[in-house]
């Protein structure tokens, strides 16, 4: 019933009276964990675009407040996330966990920053300074290093998030955006850029293999160049190259290991 009184208040505002306390009860619900705005069924991830535009009118609803924690003022729409002792997530100052996002019990995050909607999974890492965009889903055991950005994406509603799925390693700075979907046990060395149109080239074989928004399992990826040719000349642009696989291992932490040393990959 929620989703449809939703959809129907996205469409048409006038509805939105009638559907305020579907939007509220919708946020809470995300923001304990009971829904998110993509899970994996079989094979593949869902949008659930309801959920998403119940996060904007969210926006529409909610009014701006003073909110004061210790010597810091803000001032916003959006409150910060409460109970973290009792959900068993350890946030350390001066990181920023956003109300409607949702944390796993066992996630760690240093000075980073969780923005609404977003889910981080149980025994991952948010380093310092790395950023998890609005809806960003980060599946567990990842390791999000400092100053990764993964980008946030709310419109349109019915795009897909950021996807970092288990058992990934996004290295130091590195930033993954417009949906890219980055499947688990990956690994990211330092500053891999990712849209939506970067070329994602495999490198290990005889002859490249390209692909775009999509970093299959395991993949080791560093970052890299093509050639283009423009008016001026020819130039090199940016794209990821994939020149390894990660071993499938028992202990991942070992794996992950052999990976970094055996290619030489920056983190």
């Amino acid at each position: 019933m929620n989703a449809e009184l939703i959809s129907a208040a996205f469409a048409d505002r006038l509805l939105l009276p009638q559907a305020r306390e579907a939007i509220l009860e919708t946020l809470e619900a995300l923001d304990q964990g009971r829904i998110r705005v993509a899970e994996k069924v079989g094979e593949d991830w869902v949008v659930h675009t309801w959920i998403k535009q119940a996060i904007l009118l969210y926006f529409t609803i909610a009014r701006m407040e003073v909110l004061e924690v210790g010597p810091f003022e803000f001032h916003d729409k959006i409150p910060l996330k409460k109970g973290l002792a009792e959900a068993g997530v350890r946030v350390v100052p001066p990181g920023v966990a956003r109300y409607g996002s949702f944390l796993e019990p066992g996630a760690i995050l240093m000075p980073g920053y969780v923005n609404i909607g977003a889910r981080v999974g149980q025994g991952t890492m948010v380093d310092t300074w790395a950023t998890v965009g609005s809806c960003a889903q980060v599946g567990r055991h990842v390791h999000l290093s400092g100053g990764v950005g993964l980008g946030g994406v709310l419109e349109p509603a019915s795009a897909r998030p950021v996807i970092v799925e288990d058992g990934a390693f996004i290295g130091s700075r590195c930033i993954v955006v417009e949906g890219v979907h980055v499947e688990e046990e990956a690994v990211l060395g330092a500053n891999v850029v990712l849209t939506a149109s970067t070329p994602i080239v495999d490198v290990t074989g005889t002859e490249p293999v390209i692909r775009k928004g999509r970093v299959l399992a395991r993949s080791v990826v560093i970052p890299g160049t093509l050639p283009k040719r423009f008016p001026a000349g020819e130039f090199g642009v940016p794209c990821a190259l994939v020149i390894g696989q990660r071993k499938a291992s028992t202990d991942l932490k070992t794996s992950l290991n052999e990976v970094l040393r055996e290619f030489a990959v920056p983190v």
